[in-house]
């Protein structure tokens, strides 16, 4: 049975008090809580990592990365490797987030090399990936995000799926003040699970995590989550409250 994920992306926002507090907030609300075979994962900044592990030992919460590096090291001034992220104690590692696409040109190709050193250092991805509103409006949505899974992850063994984690983000609803319906969410994460069981096998597909990342917020939330193919979601500006985002993680139960 796949798992249901709430991630929270925390961006480039909270200082390592704010973040801190945040955490804090966050292991006091869920303390005692029931989840129901739920995942609770967030992700702060890189310089707050381990302030934030720290504060989420011993809770349910999960700390994930917002990015790294494809090499093992070298002369990248400012970024963080694979290995780095797993010798503090890091599990998995956010990937291919749309704002990483449109500001810093990560490409296909560059996501697969990423995508790889991930794996290979032990680390699951949570993988983003979705169509702009030009896509949307010519009707080119479909094949944008299948050209952009398979471009990434196509090449993996079945196997290596088992550590990936899609997060399916409709670029023209993040931030713009409009939210795919529930019933657009459901029909594009249903067309990701089929293009998946068509390159592996029905049984490799219905495993996968497929989250919703377009402005989930905790009065969206529960219908959103309600559809079959939704797993849960990747959280941006109502991650950052711990009421809100505690909100969206009991609109999954």
């Amino acid at each position: 049975m796949r798992s249901k994920i709430v991630a929270g992306n925390w961006k480039m926002n909270k200082d390592v008090t704010g973040s801190k507090e945040l955490a804090n907030g966050l292991v006091a609300g869920l303390k005692g809580k029931t989840l129901n075979n739920t995942r609770v994962v967030v992700a702060p900044t890189f310089v707050n990592l381990t302030a934030v592990k720290e504060v989420a030992e011993g809770s349910v919460i999960e700390v994930a990365a917002q990015n790294m590096h494809q090499e093992k090291s070298g002369a990248y001034t400012g970024e963080i490797s694979a290995e780095m992220l797993t010798s503090i104690g890091l599990k998995s590692v956010v990937l291919g987030h749309s704002e990483r696409r449109e500001y810093f040109g990560e490409s296909d190709a560059l996501l697969a090399e990423k995508v790889n050193a991930a794996l290979a250092n032990g680390l699951e991805v949570i993988f983003c990936f979705g169509e702009v509103l030009e896509d949307r409006k010519s009707g080119n949505h479909f094949s944008v995000v299948e050209a952009q899974i398979s471009n990434a992850l196509f090449h993996l063994d079945a196997a290596a799926w088992g550590s990936i984690v899609l997060a399916y983000e409709p670029v023209w609803a993040i931030g713009t003040g409009e939210t795919a319906t529930a019933e657009q969410a459901q029909e594009m994460h249903a067309f990701i699970r089929k293009i998946v069981a068509d390159k592996y096998d029905v049984a490799l597909a219905q495993e996968v995590s497929i989250l919703y990342g377009g402005s989930c917020k905790p009065g969206n939330a529960k219908e959103i989550f309600s559809k079959e193919d939704v797993d849960g979601g990747l959280i941006g500006g109502a991650a950052l409250q711990a009421e809100d985002f505690i909100a969206i993680i009991e609109a999954i139960q």
